[in-house]
């Protein structure tokens, strides 16, 4: 019998015995708008609700503990919570790593973060970087986990030895294929912390389930993690599209599609997808491409038309074993890269605190996506040869992690 689906912070809620260990310590809470509870009351103020729950702060992400500007790469500032009288503390501002004034605050720090399963989101690095900052100041750490909304699937290439960064926060791969909790026993073991750790986890999650396969669809409703996060479909479509953030064409910020379409003003849209199924049709299964017009409103080439390309990854044309989103992006760069040889794909800009590196380097977690795109000669069997090592490795590493079956 299929047990009825609860989230950690449901089950928090929901079982006094949980708490038990909460009763007489000063908690604190790390979440983002995405962390409410089943009827959709955000975590801080369930949590204020209950009488044995002292809280005496709280933490906000990247883009802030309820929500903050629309475009990227744009700081939250401290300040005190009107309707709880504590501290929030900014962990994307002046600090991404947790200062001994902000520990000093609790005793026990409560993770309640919805992640999308790709490396680059920058939710986990700051869930490593508070790991990290608990077991220097002896601190315990709860993850109430949540769903991968990408479920079980595994790709891209590792980030190699040197290329940590905000957006990599470690060895994984673009789609690593774990919850928030798995992926704090993953750092705790490979970082060798010893920090009081503990998780609650989710009941009844089916990791690659029909329909949501990841997500729970029709059982929970989708709140925006981040800004530029609507819906399932951007979520899938991710670990593909955020490398262009580090190209020149428009991921769609300023439209109602983030993130699931890319273009610019001067692209072929027709050429591009007829070059993709030239090169590699199995890397575009799971999926439809449609060429499509936009005019962002901010953000790249606002105000201008792009020619560009929809990656539709929803039902009916949706296959989940099929997709493979960070191939499939890869595979466009390439085609822009046959078309015009000399386009200027590349952006070269101060991109999530790094000034040196290439931003889709940092992306990537090494410079070798961008290697192959701009060699004439590398092949997408070459790509695919080495990113199947490394997807194979990184399935036999996770397997001591999962929680879930």
């Amino acid at each position: 019998m299929t047990q009825p689906l609860q989230f950690g912070i449901d089950r928090l809620l929901a079982d006094p015995t949980l708490r038990r260990p909460l009763a007489g310590k000063r908690i604190a809470l790390l979440a983002h708008p995405a962390s409410v509870t089943a009827d959709l009351t955000h975590s801080l103020d369930a949590l204020a609700a209950l009488p044995e729950i002292k809280l005496t702060a709280a933490f906000g992400p990247q883009h802030g503990l309820r929500g903050d500007k629309q475009d990227n790469m744009v700081e939250s500032p401290e300040f005190i919570d009107p309707r709880h009288g504590i501290p929030v503390f900014s962990l994307y501002g002046e600090v991404r790593r947790p200062s001994a004034a902000m520990m000093d605050s609790f005793d026990i720090l409560l993770v309640d973060l919805q992640d999308l399963g790709c490396r680059i989101y920058t939710f986990i690095t700051t869930l490593r970087y508070v790991l990290e900052a608990a077991a220097r100041c002896g601190k315990a750490v709860w993850v109430l986990d949540r769903p991968n909304p990408l479920g079980r699937p595994v790709e891209g290439l590792i980030l190699r030895d040197g290329w940590e960064s905000f957006v990599g926060a470690g060895a994984l791969p673009m789609r690593h294929g774990l919850t928030m909790g798995e992926l704090g026993h993953w750092f705790i073991a490979t970082l060798k912390l010893a920090v009081d750790y503990r998780v609650i986890a989710m009941r009844g999650w089916q990791a690659d389930a029909a329909p949501g396969h990841g997500w729970p669809l029709g059982q929970r409703i989708w709140i925006n993690p981040s800004p530029n996060a609507p819906n399932l479909a951007m979520a899938r479509a991710y670990a593909g599209t955020v490398m262009l953030e580090g190209t020149t064409l428009s991921e769609g910020r300023g439209t109602t599609r983030p993130l699931e379409i890319f273009g610019a003003p001067d692209l072929d849209a027709d050429a591009i997808i007829d070059t993709m199924h030239a090169l590699a049709p199995h890397w575009l299964r799971g999926c439809k491409l449609r060429a499509v017009c936009f005019e962002p409103s901010f953000h790249k080439h606002a105000g201008q038309l792009n020619h560009g390309v929809h990656i539709h990854c929803e039902a009916p044309v949706y296959e989940h074993q099929q997709f493979q989103p960070w191939r499939l992006q890869a595979l466009a760069f390439k085609a822009i890269r046959q078309l015009t040889p000399d386009y200027p794909l590349w952006r070269d800009f101060a991109y999530e605190y790094e000034h040196e590196r290439l931003p889709i380097d940092l992306i990537n977690g090494s410079p070798l996506l961008r290697q192959w795109v701009d060699d004439p000669l590398a092949t997408t069997d070459q790509l695919d040869a080495l990113a199947a090592v490394d997807e194979d490795a990184w399935r036999a590493t996770r397997a001591a992690f999962l929680l879930y079956p």
